[in-house]
């Protein structure tokens, strides 16, 4: 096998410029792959990061059948105080669950006593909050970066269209879920960068706020937003915490709790979709690539050496060794253009992370790109070039191997 070797590499130095052509070519391929992976993957992560950890978290527990009727926000679809104790109870015996928040969503109307529009608000407890999306503050771009009793965070939008600054005084009209309404005055203690784009209208108060203007006996949670200590584990733990609510049953004896990841949460989820979707296409025009640079220098090979072929195996030499020939010189070119597609893949991403370049992210401003690449993804890419190669050898090689010595060596 290792004279075998020696031929192979012999035979790839004879022909230096072809040899280096097809090397760039995989090269080019693989740099392009990297770079393409290290970049999109990174966007991805920051978008991800910026809707997980300044909105959504990572995991929500609702009661059965509020995210089918999310957009009404209903009252009557509140998980229990009950039930929120079991579900807190199970959420604090589980290591992978960095923290939580419990939250109140409803609708309401804003009025400056001069104007009146509608509003969404998320009635939290800022310790929890802060802990769970730890973003959230980074969001608040003006005023007081806390949620206190008898004061709100408004949306930016809101603010602007309503004509509202820091420090004015504001009121929240809510409907109870037996119907009857009750106001609150707040003071606006600060203004909130939407995450979502221009069309954001959640507003922030205290959790017992919220409690008070929809005259609750027991505080009724719409949502338990969930932060894990590894993002990594999110399907895992999905699956883990869903197994576990759904032995919690109601008096019919049907589920109390669904849990669903940010994922299903946010339309965002469908561009991160797109994203690995393109990622498998570039990977796809890879294979391509070498496919057909490597099938075209070992068919040239094939057919520029067919009296050398001819003479070998006149010599007594196995058709399987000439086989093994030329697929050994297949994949040395894919190692060669794996290596070198690696090196320079790594410099251009270590280039583009010097470069700091910024760019804006719906209403967040001036985000850093921050590439890198997973050692996995290097030993993907190069085990499929490498494999590839090989495979673009196999039908030259097996050409090669079958050739009867006479008629080669009268080959011209």
């Amino acid at each position: 096998m290792g004279n075998i070797f020696k031929i192979a590499l012999r035979n790839i130095m004879r022909y230096k410029r072809r040899t280096l052509l097809t090397v760039s070519l995989i090269t080019i391929g693989v740099v392009f792959v990297l770079v393409f992976m290290s970049v999109s993957g990174s966007f991805k992560n920051m978008m991800t990061g910026q809707i997980t950890d300044a909105m959504l978290g990572h995991v929500q527990v609702h009661r059965k059948g509020y995210v089918s009727s999310i957009e009404n926000l209903p009252l009557n679809l509140n998980m229990k105080a009950g039930a929120v104790k079991r579900a807190e109870n199970m959420l604090d015996k589980q290591p992978e669950v960095e923290a939580y928040s419990p939250r109140i969503k409803f609708g309401g109307m804003f009025s400056t006593f001069v104007e009146t529009t509608n509003i969404r608000l998320n009635g939290v407890y800022p310790d929890k909050e802060f802990k769970t999306v730890p973003l959230l503050p980074s969001r608040i771009i003006s005023g007081e970066k806390t949620i206190k009793q008898g004061e709100i965070l408004l949306p930016e939008l809101l603010a602007k269209g309503m004509k509202v600054n820091i420090g004015d005084t504001v009121v929240i009209v809510a409907t109870n879920r037996d119907g009857s309404v009750n106001g609150k005055q707040f003071r606006v203690s600060g203004i909130l960068q939407s995450v979502t784009g221009p069309g954001g209208r959640d507003g922030y108060i205290h959790f017992d706020d919220a409690v008070e203007i929809l005259r609750m006996e027991e505080a009724e949670i719409s949502e338990v937003a969930i932060r894990l200590k590894n993002f990594n584990k999110l399907h895992q733990f999905s699956n883990k915490i869903e197994s576990l609510l759904s032995k919690e049953l109601n008096k019919e004896g049907k589920p109390i709790f669904e849990v669903h990841t940010w994922e299903k949460l946010s339309p965002f989820f469908n561009i991160a979709k797109m994203i690995d979707v393109m990622t498998f296409f570039v990977k796809l025009m890879l294979i391509a690539i070498v496919l057909i640079s490597i099938m075209n220098v070992m068919i040239m090979a094939v057919y520029e050496r067919i009296r050398e072929i001819g003479t070998i195996a006149a010599m007594g030499t196995l058709p399987k060794k000439i086989l093994s020939m030329f697929v050994i010189e297949g994949f040395c070119l894919g190692v060669a253009g794996a290596i070198a597609g690696n090196i320079v893949g790594i410099a251009i991403v270590f280039i583009i992370n010097l470069s700091k370049i910024r760019f804006d992210f719906g209403q967040q401003k001036d985000l850093l790109l921050q590439t890198g690449i997973n050692p996995i993804d290097i030993a993907v890419i190069s085990i499929t070039v490498i494999i590839v190669s090989v495979i673009a050898s196999l039908q030259p090689a097996f050409k090669a191997s079958r050739m009867e010595p006479i008629k080669a060596l009268r080959h011209v």
